[in-house]
């Protein structure tokens, strides 16, 4: 036991400045406010750096936004608005079930407790899940960041077996792996906790089955809002501006908008190269047919005409035309996915923080004098919820 010099002598800390601390509190505070008290500056100074880690981002994208607006204009079609406007509510509710958390805890309903924060993270699972049904719709069609833009306005076609037994994209499969590992981990722990008389442990694991099963949720609700509306766009053709100033378009392997010929000019225009090779000046066909071979004759005109079908069963038509997208888009995407992908691993990182929640309001450890976790994780949660407030509008609500 430390000693303490006085000018009477020696004497222990129980008799000189020792303060009867109760489990919970750590032995350099004085007591419960103290110890509440700074774990929040703590909580305010962690969440500060936070938001300096986003501002990054946000002044990318308020950088390119104001020199490029053709851009963001062209780009936000791709966004689903009901799908992002979805996870807003579902995010806005996951705020209302953890203040409601950490209003339980103050009062020391443990139980209470316990319910709220599972809530708030199959709240957060869903919003994971819709998240995928996003990404993964849009890697299929190789909308991806500036370096990989690959988008042809047709789906790829799906080679997983599971892909194609279920009707998904092969991307939604590899975004799904490792929560379906992870929903079986915890289903076979919970069980296994359960057989050998571990029931804290157990009903620990048997909240994270539930948990998991957000995500699994927010895939299948989302992948059936994708198939009612043919095509993810909110079941209507969309329109894609073009860029102005010309030197701002860059062509995807075709010319567009070519001015008209002046009265008297002798210089063919034609309408695509297949129209220019198929059909000679002197013989147009404006109507679509070929009145020089007739229907089912072997023509390399025909050839072409066969082709063309093909490629439009594969397209989508709710999606706008390559040709007519700069090559900038991708840069977008790159602000997009970097933004929204930050974000999703803080939702991940929520989830673990929630968790130990859980695990302690299950053990029964909060009290009216001791809440200070749950308050400050509430914070962080928070914080979580008010990016995708000011995500959601900047990246989906462009028009």
């Amino acid at each position: 036991m430390a000693l303490a010099e006085t000018e009477h002598g020696t004497e222990t800390h129980a008799e000189h400045g020792h303060h009867d601390h109760a489990p919970f509190i750590a032995h350099h505070f004085d007591g419960p406010e103290q110890q509440f008290d700074s774990g929040k500056l703590g909580i305010w100074v962690f969440l500060v750096t936070e938001i300096l880690f986003f501002s990054g981002l946000f002044v990318a994208y308020t950088l390119w936004r104001s020199h490029h607006p053709e851009i963001f204009e062209q780009a936000h079609v791709f966004l689903d608005k009901v799908l992002g406007g979805i996870n807003t509510v579902v995010l806005l509710f996951s705020s209302l079930t953890m203040a409601w958390g950490v209003r339980s805890a103050m009062l020391g309903n443990n139980r209470n407790v316990a319910l709220m924060v599972l809530i708030t993270m199959v709240c957060a699972a869903v919003f994971l899940g819709i998240k995928a049904i996003e990404y993964s719709h849009k890697w299929d069609l190789g909308i991806k960041v500036a370096a990989q833009w690959q988008y042809t306005a047709s789906h790829a076609a799906a080679t997983f077996p599971v892909a194609k037994a279920l009707g998904v994209s092969d991307w939604l499969i590899r975004l799904s792996i490792v929560p379906t590992i992870t929903l079986i981990g915890f289903a076979v722990t919970a069980v296994i906790l359960q057989l050998v008389k571990q029931p804290l442990w157990s009903k620990f694991f048997a909240g994270m089955v539930v948990m998991n099963l957000g995500y699994f949720l927010g895939v299948v609700g989302g992948q059936l809002y994708m198939k009612a509306t043919e095509g993810g766009t909110g079941g209507h053709a969309v329109a894609v501006p073009h860029l102005q100033p010309a030197s701002l378009i860059r062509e995807l392997g075709t010319v567009q908008d070519e001015p008209a010929p002046a009265a008297g000019s002798q210089e063919p225009a034609p309408a695509d190269d297949h129209a220019a090779t198929d059909h000679p000046a002197n013989t147009p066909a404006a109507d679509g047919v070929d009145h020089d071979h007739p229907a089912g004759s072997e023509t390399a005109g025909g050839h072409a005409d066969e082709h063309a079908g093909d490629h439009a069963a594969h397209a989508d038509p709710h999606l706008p035309d390559p040709a007519k997208l700069s090559r900038d888009v991708g840069i977008f995407f790159s602000i997009y996915y970097c933004m929204t992908g930050l974000h999703a691993f803080h939702i991940l990182g929520g989830i673990a923080f929630l968790s130990w929640i859980y695990f302690r309001s299950l053990r029964g450890d909060w009290r009216p004098d001791y809440f200070g976790p749950v308050d400050y994780v509430g914070l962080y949660w928070h914080l979580v919820d008010l990016i995708w407030i000011y995500l959601f509008p900047l990246l989906y609500l462009i028009d």
